[in-house]
């Protein structure tokens, strides 16, 4: 009779969760074409988007093009969600970090509706954008999502999306 199971040491969990994370992402070539980056803490992700000048649509302003500014918000909204659906799985076991590392990936929620509010111009410098689920359901999942450049309390844009949950039986 064997007792109960031995805990796995923390760093082991850490590497698991950023495998299955760094997988999660570098699976959509558009995030790697936009240079978007996930920070993890906890169950926090926080998105950032380094300054590029690709990225500006006003050279004489300068400033970040609203194209780049909508696609690092629903980037951000897709993978959040996902990351809130994943995080339990993963713990759990059910989902494989491993096999996700190696290019099993799951599904990703899909956009059935994005309205994104220009608060004030994104200035030539790195953003940054955080999203919370505020539902996760088996059909659809509601995100809201801020971004902002120098100062978290002054965002400069701003979205609330719908999106369709992949089913889970396949």
């Amino acid at each position: 009779m064997s007792g109960p199971r031995k805990p796995e040491p923390v760093q082991q969990v850490k590497q698991r969760r950023d495998a299955a994370l760094a997988a999660l992402v570098e699976g959509v070539p558009y995030i790697r074409f936009l240079g978007i980056v996930f920070e993890r803490r906890g169950d926090e992700l926080t998105a950032l988007m380094p300054y590029d000048d690709k990225l500006i649509g006003n050279p004489l302003l300068p400033a970040l093009h609203g194209g780049a500014t909508a696609a690092f918000l629903e980037t951000t909204a897709i993978i959040g969600l996902s990351w809130a659906t994943l995080w339990p799985l993963i713990e759990s076991g059910e989902v494989d970090a491993e096999a996700m590392a190696g290019g099993t990936m799951p599904r990703l929620p899909r956009t059935i509706d994005f309205t994104v509010d220009y608060l004030r111009s994104g200035l030539p410098r790195d953003a940054y954008a955080r999203a919370r689920v505020t539902r996760s359901g088996r059909r659809y999942g509601s995100v809201h999502v801020e971004a902002w450049q120098d100062n978290r309390e002054r965002p400069f844009a701003q979205a609330q999306g719908h999106f369709l949950m992949p089913r889970q039986d396949g």
